[in-house]
């Protein structure tokens, strides 16, 4: 037949040709397990790393192509299998045999990608707008980041409204510069299918300070008292089990009640710093309720959501 993109898309899904399932498989399979069965997703050629469990990618890869190629049938199937399932605790035993978890005797742990932190803060604050497609958006970026890679030639125009809150995956790049708020991206120059994990001081500070944070810790702040009860035990558990999917433990809950109360008092004499605090961002804060507890709850809130077990998948 004719050598044209029809031919191409035929070739590419023809059942003599597995590559194509083979390697959707393992990314779909990188994607939940933080690693694929090829640990070079880019190259599944002689120069790449040979599969990990050779069996499993295949019998996937054929099932896919026997579904139909049904994407939402393959995640289903990773993620109600019992090695999906495992508990990710590392015994010593365990970390003496296998510290990479190369045989998944364990379940994956690793950090939160930067588009998954960004827009699950958004969605405990409120904020994410769950609208699908439609034009890139530039949400909040510091002065100066474009004009410094361009020698002054190139503005940011920040958007407004709900453009600020739309998902990350509709975050307009830059070749030259990715998004501020997105640890450990890559630069656009090149093709990059392996994600890189960092961590370093940066990225704390990030999720501590940077504007995108602050708003969405007062606003989830917010929503603890507006729609997690009466009482400030009560408030905090809401939080707690709306970011970690679980009750605190009393330790815990005692820890978060007197972190409260220290930021309550702090406020309550400084009333310009919980303005401050109030005033990051652009999504308005409830004026019928005491700027001072709102700014209380808007800390405590930041710190539900820099806990290791919220920005961690496991």
């Amino acid at each position: 037949g004719p050598a044209d993109r029809l031919a191409l898309a035929r070739w590419l899904v023809d059942g003599r040709h597995p590559l194509t399932a083979r390697v959707t498989v393992n990314r779909i399979w990188q994607h939940y397990f933080g690693v694929g069965f090829v640990k070079t997703p880019e190259d599944f050629g002689s120069q790449g790393e040979p599969p990990t469990h050779p069996q499993l990618p295949d019998w996937l890869a054929v099932e896919f192509v026997k579904s139909g190629w049904d994407m939402k049938r393959l995640h289903r199937l990773i993620v109600t299998s019992a090695v999906y399932r495992q508990s990710s605790h590392v015994t010593p035993a365990l970390a003496a045999r296998d510290p990479q978890n190369v045989l998944l005797a364990r379940g994956p742990r690793f950090r939160l990608s930067a588009f998954a932190l960004r827009d699950q803060a958004l969605a405990l604050s409120g904020l994410l707008v769950e609208q699908m497609g439609g034009p890139p958006v530039q949400p909040y970026q510091p002065d100066g980041v474009w004009q410094d890679f361009s020698l002054g030639k190139i503005k940011y125009e920040q958007d407004h409204g709900d453009k600020l809150y739309r998902r990350s995956l509709y975050t307009f790049w830059r070749r030259s510069v990715g998004p501020t708020m997105l640890f450990d991206v890559s630069d656009r120059l090149v093709c990059n299918v392996r994600p890189r994990r960092t961590n370093t001081p940066l990225h704390a500070l990030t999720m501590l300070n940077d504007v995108t944070y602050v708003e969405a810790a007062r606003k989830f702040g917010e929503r603890m008292v507006t729609e997690g009860g009466d009482l400030p035990a009560e408030r905090l558990a809401w939080g707690f089990r709306l970011a970690t999917a679980r009750h605190p433990q009393a330790a815990e809950l005692d820890v978060l009640e007197r972190s409260l109360t220290r930021a309550r008092t702090k406020f309550t004499a400084d009333a310009a710093a919980a303005k401050a605090l109030l005033g990051v961002g652009e999504s308005p804060h409830n004026e019928r309720l005491p700027p001072a507890e709102l700014a209380a709850y808007a800390t405590v809130a930041e710190v539900i959501m820099n806990l290791d077990e919220v920005v961690t998948k496991e």
